[in-house]
């Protein structure tokens, strides 16, 4: 029986998944690998990925990798739960390239949705914890402009974002641990 994945265990994962790599490929994480990577859980049961195009040799060799690292790996997104949103890829949040290999936590926005669509208490959970560490905002504006962005409390940060010309960066009303985050994007799935 494989055992739960803690953040070491996944960091190898991403490692070796990366070696497999035979050209430029995204690979997004999701759901427990997300709320590990980011610290508000231990340990998760298994790591949910989404492979961007998909790459036969990346899923070659992941039945190899579940063995000799003891990982339960799953092919999912929170397009399997609900439809896939506008603008996914952009606010998807950079983790770190390794070779030939980006990996990225999948849209904050659609894991949130997602989690709400399935109901369950843990899901609930990450959902107040992905709003706690401001990597999406309760009015999902999806804008950096009007009066709560204006005055002293609205600053810009470089926080890495991906969008179709390279990095940019996004707008933090508060600079405290429980800041809220939205991107310069005028489209919102909470519109």
């Amino acid at each position: 029986m494989r055992g739960l994945a803690d953040a070491e265990r996944l960091r190898r994962f991403l490692r070796e998944l990366a070696r497999e790599a035979d050209a430029d490929v995204a690979v997004y994480l999701t759901g427990g690998a997300t709320a590990v990577l980011l610290g508000w859980r231990e340990s998760t049961i298994d790591a949910d990925i989404l492979i961007v195009p998909e790459q036969d040799s990346l899923y070659r060799a992941l039945p190899r990798l579940k063995e000799e690292l003891q990982l339960n790996v799953e092919i999912a997104s929170p397009a399997h739960f609900i439809p896939e949103l506008p603008e996914w890829r952009e606010r998807s949040l950079p983790i770190e390239r390794v070779g030939r290999v980006s990996y990225y936590h999948y849209d904050p926005y659609s894991q949130a949705l997602a989690k709400i669509e399935r109901g369950h208490a843990k899901d609930l959970a990450d959902v107040a914890q992905l709003l706690a560490r401001g990597l999406w905002n309760r009015s999902g504006s999806g804008s950096c402009s009007g009066p709560s962005s204006r005055g002293s409390t609205a600053i810009r940060q470089s926080i890495p974002r991906r969008s179709g010309s390279g990095w940019t960066t996004r707008c933090v009303r508060d600079p405290s641990p429980r800041a809220r985050c939205c991107s310069r994007s005028t489209s919102s799935p909470w519109a």
